[in-house]
């Protein structure tokens, strides 16, 4: 039974991150006023920690307890969230 379940809670985290890429990807598709895309001024990004750098630092150090972890699987950023998520540690 438990095999079961840990089988629907996997399917249910594929489903759930399928869907997120795919809405992150319909999202960004989209068409600018009067369906024809314009054209945009580059914006600068000011390098520092992101979202997903800080989410992987956190979830690394909670597994591990490793500072050098926490800063490879920062440096990874959200490869590492992802990787987290679909396998989970034993």
């Amino acid at each position: 039974m438990q095999k079961v379940i840990k089988n629907h809670i996997m399917k249910n985290k594929y489903l759930a991150l399928a869907t997120t890429a795919f809405v992150l990807l319909l999202a960004s598709c989209t068409a600018g006023p009067n369906g024809g895309y314009t054209y945009q001024q580059p914006v600068y990004v000011a390098p520092g920690v992101g979202l997903g750098t800080i989410i992987a630092v956190v979830i690394s150090w909670s597994r591990n307890k490793s500072i050098l972890w926490a800063i490879i699987h920062g440096i990874l950023g959200w490869l590492y969230v992802i990787y987290a998520l679909l396998f989970p540690k034993r």
